[in-house]
């Protein structure tokens, strides 16, 4: 993931999805990222929208290829702990089994390698950790039509967001079991879950 448009981005991210954070995203947000324990890395953090929703007893390591991002999220008020690592998805830089969950969001939509990410995700967790993701993915149904159509363009735009990736397919192959998902808006939004 090049970092570059997410540095322009930085200033100016939070505000442009707020309408988007009321209507749908902070309240999967609160209910993807309410962890009361453990050792969390998140990541692509971000400006850190879901950090105030750890719980005191989590220890978070927050990485973003971005160095204006993690300086943003760096400023968020949060409960527990947190450690910021200018890190990229498809080399974590930390141990087999460190983590016992694994979080992101609206990120696997401009990973370049999603297969080559999960894998080093897998690597990273514990045995029975958790992934847990909020994503954009392809609708259903008329959310895929939609989201099929948008592509080319948006894509076309920034030149790293896909708006229709398969990212609940990606989880599967990727070898995590007992994978659900909670769709909204034709499917578009999903909260992934997931047990390596």
């Amino acid at each position: 993931m090049s970092p570059s448009i997410f540095d322009g981005l930085s200033s100016g991210y939070d505000l442009g999805m707020l309408p988007l954070e009321w209507a749908i995203f902070r309240r999967m947000r609160r209910q993807a990222f309410s962890l009361d324990r453990g050792d969390v890395l998140e990541l692509g953090v971000g400006t850190g929208v879901n950090l105030p929703f750890y719980g005191a007893r989590v220890r978070v390591t927050a990485i973003d290829a971005s160095p204006q991002m993690l300086q943003r999220a760096a400023r968020r008020r949060t409960q527990a702990p947190v450690r910021f690592v200018q890190a990229d998805v498809h080399h974590l830089p930390f141990a087999d089994g460190t983590f016992d969950t694994v979080t992101g969001s609206l990120l696997f939509c401009s990973v370049e390698a999603p297969p080559r990410a999960l894998a080093e995700v897998r690597r990273v967790l514990r045995a029975g950790g958790r992934l847990v993701l909020l994503e954009h993915t392809r609708g259903t149904g008329l959310g895929a039509w939609l989201t099929d159509r948008i592509h080319p363009l948006w894509y076309g735009w920034n030149g790293v967001c896909h708006f229709n990736r398969e990212t609940t397919r990606a989880v599967v192959e990727a070898g995590f079991r007992g994978v659900r998902e909670e769709r909204r808006l034709l499917g578009i939004v999903r909260r992934i879950e997931g047990v390596k």
